[in-house]
Parts: structure tokens; C-alpha cells; sequence
């Protein structure tokens, strides 16, 4: 980090392979930003709920959108089913989009309750490869929300894939050219142990280092990755794609 502030150029480190990079790279970020406590929420219902309310949007939206679904009383999966679709996406105007995202948790809560009697502990009792993809059957949940349901809302081990962590990646030699989300996935996965506090922490730390450092313009002074490995800042059609998605 000095060498990088004093605008010597930093002693990359070396890998064996890329296993290794991949594990130095997450304690490189739990030792500088600790662990975040990710993700907010009281119950499953409303891991699950923010989840969706979340695409397009910053989460202090989200949190606002969330407390008046509570201070109404219809943060359950029988209130939210016998809300109608207008006063549901009023409530959650302050995530935007909430037209939209009124019909998508309409959609995940009939999944629920038609399915597992409205009940996120049946829903977590389900095994994973039969849960993914129900989930992604539902009209409006792709990858990268289900996912965030199924670790952080229903604890089963999966990595989730964001635009972060694309942007990190690529940033820092770990993927060359463009990646599928499931790809990308993949190599998260066969790199790390199958340990569910691992890669949600893991998850919430690019989050956190993207939002901090690694922005579509990055400040690379600050970031904890200053060391780690040569920072590739891409002007591809890709990169500008996924940068534009957090600008």
C-alpha cells in the first residue's frame, strides 16, 4: 500500500496457480475491510424480498422500501400474496422500478406459497439443485437474484456473480476477455472450499471493494489490491457494459 501511495510501482506477487490467486485475493480483502456482515435482514422472507428489490437499484433504496413494507405489516408471505399489485409496488416506490418489481415478488411469493405452503424453512429444506432451478423459472429472477437467495436467504453454498466481480477480475488478470456469469462461477467455485460463511463473505467483499475502489473509474490508491497483481483497466465494449451498470 505505501509503495503504491508514494507512486513507486508495487511488488506484484506471484502464483502457483490460479486457486492460490484466488484464496490471496480474499484474505487480501478480509484483512483490510473485515468482516461485513452480509446480508441484512431479520428473516429469510426478507433476505429474499431485498434480494429483489435490489436489482437496478443501491441498497439504502432497498432499506427504505423494506421498512415500509414492515411498518405497514405485510412482510409475510400471506400479506404480500393478498396485497394487490398497486398497493405493493406503492409501498416499494422508494427501490424503483416498482411496477415492475411489485409483479416479480408476486411471482416469488406465489412460487412460495403454491410450493412450499409460504414457508422460507420448507423452501431451505429443498436441495439445492432442485431449488436453483425453480428459481430461475420465476418471471423476472435471473442468476445472479437467485443465487443471492439461495446463499444468503436459504444458506446453500453458491457463489454469486455481479458486475463487481467481473470488473475485479478482469481488472486483476484473473479472467481474460469476457466471462459467463456461469463460467465466472465456476471458477470461484472450484477454487474455493464449499464453506457457506466463506462465500458470502467473499461475495460481500468484492461488493464492498467495488462500491469503495474499483469503480468504472478506479482509485487504485486506496484499493487493498494495490499489491496483488497489475490492475488492467479495459476500455472494451465488455467493460464499459459492466461498468455502466454501477456508474
Amino acid at each position: 500500500m505505501a509503495a503504491a501511495l508514494s507512486g513507486r510501482r508495487p511488488a506484484y506477487r506471484k502464483f502457483r496457480n490460479m486457486q492460490e490467486k484466488i484464496v490471496d485475493l480474499y484474505h487480501l480483502l478480509w484483512q483490510h475491510f473485515g468482516p461485513q456482515g452480509w446480508w441484512p435482514g431479520e428473516t429469510p422472507l426478507e433476505v429474499a424480498v431485498g434480494a429483489i428489490l435490489t436489482q437496478n437499484t443501491n441498497w439504502q433504496n432497498v432499506a427504505l422500501a423494506i421498512d415500509r413494507l414492515k411498518k405497514a405489516g405485510v412482510l409475510s408471505a400471506a400479506a404480500l400474496m393478498a396485497l394487490p399489485a398497486a398497493e405493493l409496488a406503492a409501498l416499494i416506490r422508494p427501490a424503483g422500478y416498482y411496477n415492475i418489481k411489485a409483479g416479480r415478488l408476486k411471482n416469488f411469493i406465489t412460487y412460495l406459497m403454491e410450493k412450499y405452503q409460504g414457508s422460507m424453512a420448507k423452501l431451505a429444506a429443498a436441495p439445492l439443485a432442485r431449488l436453483r432451478p425453480e428459481l430461475l423459472a420465476i418471471k423476472g429472477i435471473g442468476p445472479e437474484t437467485a443465487d443471492s437467495i439461495l446463499l444468503y436467504a436459504l444458506d446453500k453454498p453458491i457463489f454469486v456473480v455481479d458486475a463487481y466481480t467481473h470488473r475485479i477480475f478482469s481488472r486483476h488478470g484473473l479472467t481474460a476477455g469476457p466471462y459467463s456469469y456461469e463460467g465466472l462461477q465456476a471458477l470461484c467455485q472450484a477454487a474455493l472450499p464449499p464453506d457457506l460463511a466463506l462465500w458470502q463473505e467473499f461475495h460481500a467483499l468484492l461488493v464492498r471493494t467495488g462500491k469503495d475502489c474499483c469503480r468504472p473509474r478506479p482509485r487504485c490508491e486506496s484499493c487493498p489490491l494495490a499489491g496483488f497483481s497489475p490492475p488492467l483497466i479495459s476500455s472494451s465494449a465488455v467493460g464499459k457494459k459492466l461498468a455502466a451498470q454501477l456508474i
